[in-house]
C-alpha cells in the first residue's frame, strides 16, 4: 500500500520536503510507517520522531497498532510551543 506522509514545521525542515508518498507492506500499521520513516531519514528525522505527535486522516493517533489503508494520510507533528 502507499500512503502519503506529511510533514510540518522541523520535521519538514529535517526531511526537505513537505509530504512524500512512502510504500508499505498490507496490513502496516503506523508503526509500521514510523520504522519506515527512520530507515528513510535515518540522519536528522529519526531522534526527531520520538518527540512527534501524528494525524492520521486529520486524527490524533495515539495508538501507534492503529492500521493504516491504501491512500491514508500520516501528518507528522513536531511539539508546538505556544501560550
Amino acid at each position: 500500500m502507499t500512503i502519503v506522509v506529511r510533514y510540518f514545521a522541523s520535521a519538514r525542515a529535517a526531511v526537505g520536503l513537505d509530504e512524500e508518498k512512502v510504500t508499505l507492506p498490507d496490513g502496516a500499521r503506523v508503526a509500521d510507517a514510523v520504522a519506515r520513516l527512520r530507515e528513510l531519514h535515518p540522519e536528522k528525522l529519526a531522534k526527531l520522531l520520538d518527540a512527534v505527535s501524528y494525524l492520521l486522516d486529520g486524527v490524533a493517533v495515539r495508538d501507534l497498532t492503529r492500521p493504516l489503508t491504501e491512500g491514508a494520510e500520516l501528518d507528522v507533528l513536531p511539539p508546538f510551543a505556544g501560550g
